[in-house]
Parts: C-alpha cells; structure tokens; sequence
C-alpha cells in the first residue's frame, strides 16, 4: 500500500500538467501546422507541434504533440525596390490543461521537402528494413545510424538516437551566428530532424531569417525575402530555443 502511494506522488510530480517553467536554453523542435506568408495578417494566431519528446531533467519532459501558440506581429507587403517580410513570435507553451508563457528565438527552419527528405533512408525505402534501424541524414548533414549507432558529423559522435528523434548537445556555428548551449543549459537536447550545428534557412533559398528573436526585441522573429510571393508552408519545421518562461 505505501508502495503504491509513492508510485502515485512521483507520478503526479512528474506530471507535465505541474510544469510552471521550462529552462532556458531548452530547444524545442517542431512542425508548422499554420502557413506564414504574406498574405498572413497581424494578430493572426500560429500553432506548432512538438514533434519529439522534450527531457527537462530525471524523469519530466514535454511530450511529443504538446502545442506552441504564437501570433504574427507585422506583415510587410512588397514594394517596387524592396522585399516581403513577416514577424512573428510563440508567446506559449501548452502541456496537457495547463499554457506556460514563453519567449523563444529561431535558430533553424527547413521546407517540408527538407523534413520529408531527413526522414527517407540513405538507401531508399527498403520494405525488408524498419524505419528503426534506417540511416538517414539530418538536415544540416550529420548521419544517424539507428539501430544501434550513434549519431555522427564525419567520425566525430554528436547525439544519440531516440525515438522520434535523436538527442545531441547544440554545436556552435560561427557562419551562421548561432551559439551552442545557453543559460549552462548544456544537456543534450531534443533536436528531432536537425543536426546540432543546425542554423538558419534549409529548402528556402529565397528567404532570410533578418531577425532571430535572440537580441532585442526578444522573441520576435523577422524572415524576409526578396520574392513577393514568399511563403513558409505548413510542415514546415523550426528548431526554436526557449529565451525565458514564467
């Protein structure tokens, strides 16, 4: 009976319903379910999914499939001379009943093609080998050996295969302008289809990100383009890195 009693306090403790704050530094690798273009409108809401397990520390992490919400700041329509651009930010988190504001910046993005292409083997779909053990290459270029292997740029091991993902410590990228672990936030982090160098655009060539959202003004991100029909598609993924929560 007090067996079961402390089963039944752990497991409410580490419920994601009683998170109140995520760390900062944490990543948080996702999907678009909203299209942003330049057709999209100020005020207009944004919804992405996280599309792997997310560790916070032993035993708690959000889910796969918990919900980003964000809105679009600011449509800029293009111009003789001059270019489109969108702003937007993801203001919060919601795990199970419970939303947890957040400011988060963008460090990478790629085109559904781009996700779609991450996720088929280096061989080609093969019916006699299961998705598990595939070998497939994360956009950004590293190579995860599932079943079994590691996940490697060239001979040096970054990550570790997991489930809906891999697991690896973020890498600096100096020609991107993109740092490593933040906030001594250094644990391995969840990075789904992305490599740990991952920074900036993948399948869009036509688009910038002008603005990260790391300096200020926090958590706005600014992409723009020099097409005037520019547009992120649904599917499209995001690697965003929490800034700070409440």
């Amino acid at each position: 009976m007090k067996a079961a009693l402390f089963l039944a306090i752990l497991s409410l403790s580490l419920s994601p319903r009683l998170f109140t704050h995520v760390p900062p530094g944490t990543v948080l690798p996702v999907t678009l379910d909203s299209s942003l273009s330049v057709k999209s409108r100020p005020g207009q809401v944004i919804t992405a999914r996280i599309m792997q397990d997310v560790p916070l520390g032993p035993g708690v992490k959000i889910r796969a499939g918990s919900k980003l919400l964000g809105h679009v700041i600011e449509v800029v329509h293009p111009a003789p001379g001059s270019g489109a651009a969108i702003t937007f930010s993801f203001d919060s988190l919601k795990i199970s009943h419970r939303t947890i504001p957040v400011v988060t910046d963008l460090r990478a993005m790629a085109s559904f093609v781009e996700i779609d292409d991450a996720q088929i083997p280096d061989t080609g779909p093969d019916r006699g080998t299961a998705p598990a053990v595939y070998t497939t290459n994360q956009v950004g270029g590293e190579v995860v050996y599932r079943g079994g292997g590691p996940v490697a740029d060239g001979d040096e091991v970054v990550g570790t295969p997991v489930p809906g993902g891999v697991l690896g410590k973020l890498r600096p990228n100096p020609s991107g302008q993109c740092r490593g672990p933040i906030a001594a936030n250094d644990q391995p982090q969840a990075l789904w289809l992305f490599s740990t160098n991952a920074c900036g655009e993948y399948g869009y060539p036509e688009i910038t990100i002008a603005h990260a959202g790391r300096s200020e003004p926090f958590g706005r991100i600014t992409l723009s383009s020099k097409d005037a029909g520019f547009n992120v598609r649904g599917g499209s993924g995001m690697l965003l890195r929490i800034i700070s929560s409440i």
